[in-house]
């Protein structure tokens, strides 16, 4: 008996330490479902969301405000990032199915990696969205057209280049990518297309890097830089892509102001660093397309697919939801700017 006991113990104990592990690498809100006057919230519901990277900075902004916006509806969530490893994201989800979670948000690292995981917590009842990838095990997908949107990037930088070069002068490229992920992969694919179809033979891709965060794309572009000094249009699938190579740029041509008119930087995503460096005018930063807005616009966008799905919207017909994107410019960055952390 007491064998027993002491078995039973060391389980709960067990699986208390995974919950306690599953909730310190990103802020984590808990709420009940009631304000302080009384009033009954909508939440009251349990979430995890696993992403793939917080160290990304579109990410931490977003998530940020996601986090806000969930704990003052009164849901309960743990946010945390899997720093790009499937088999951490794999026990992540695990832990979310342990922990008792209604509801599960998935970035994956690898969407083939954790299709199985996920039908785990599906067939738990726990209702699955991904994020970004047409995934199977899944109650929903919200997700882009990267293909799409890597065109619409590639076209905007064409607009660039047809407006500064000529076939006699072309424009060297360097095309900042993200093989290991299938989406940003196809993100890559699209824009290598988008410039193809809109260009007017006047460029020519001559490096090709790979880098999500700013540090890592910094240190690349300092070294193609070197192999390429002429290097002055910069295309990527994301924000880390624009940061990082804007970095390298400006510590080249010896600060803002000094960027020449001719060189640029268009990619994706949005965060506050990209804004402010596109409306100050005096950095290589040329060209965001972005997706509903600002951080703030996104988090409420994602909240609301979160509700759509907890109130039984059936998604049987088509279970991906695609989002949409815009071009940043001058007409629309402030109004943006307002809603970033």
């Amino acid at each position: 008996m007491k064998k027993k006991v002491l078995g039973t113990i060391l389980c709960i104990a067990m699986v208390a330490s995974m919950l306690i592990g599953c909730t310190t690498e990103a802020p984590a809100s808990s709420d009940s479902g009631s304000d302080e006057g009384g009033e009954e919230k909508s939440g009251g519901k349990k979430i995890g969301i696993t992403i793939q990277n917080y160290e990304n900075a579109y990410w931490a902004g977003v998530m940020s405000k996601l986090d806000k916006i969930l704990k003052d509806e009164g849901y309960e969530a743990t946010i945390v990032g899997c720093e790009e490893n499937s088999g951490k994201q794999i026990e992540q989800i695990e832990n979310f199915i342990t922990a008792g979670c209604d509801f599960i948000m998935v970035h994956p690292n690898d969407a083939d990696a954790v299709e199985e995981v996920c039908g785990r917590a599906m067939k738990e009842g726990i209702k699955v969205m991904c994020w970004d990838n047409p995934m199977e095990n899944t109650t929903a997908n919200w997700v882009l057209d990267n293909t799409e949107l890597g065109k619409e990037i590639g076209k905007e930088a064409a607009n660039f280049i047809n407006e500064h070069y000529t076939a006699d002068n072309k424009a060297e490229v360097c095309v900042i990518g993200k093989p290991d992920t299938q989406v940003l992969l196809e993100r890559q694919n699209g824009i290598e297309a988008g410039l193809k179809e809109n260009c007017q033979d006047n460029y020519e891709i001559v490096a090709t890097i790979d880098g999500v965060v700013n540090n890592e794309v910094q240190s690349k572009a300092e070294t193609v830089l070197q192999a390429h000094p002429d290097c002055k249009v910069w295309v990527g699938v994301g924000a880390g892509a624009m940061i990082g190579s804007n970095t390298a740029l400006l510590a080249k041509y010896g600060g803002a102001g000094k960027i020449p008119e001719d060189c640029g930087v268009i990619t994706t995503d949005v965060t506050k660093e990209q804004l402010e460096g596109l409306k100050a005018g005096d950095q290589a930063i040329r060209t965001i397309v972005g997706f509903e807005g600002s951080d703030t616009d996104t988090a409420q966008a994602c909240f609301e697919m979160f509700k759509r799905i907890l109130d039984g919207e059936d998604f049987s017909a088509d279970k991906n939801v695609y989002r949409p994107f815009l071009t940043i410019d001058s007409s629309n960055i402030d109004k943006i700017l307002e809603g970033m952390t």
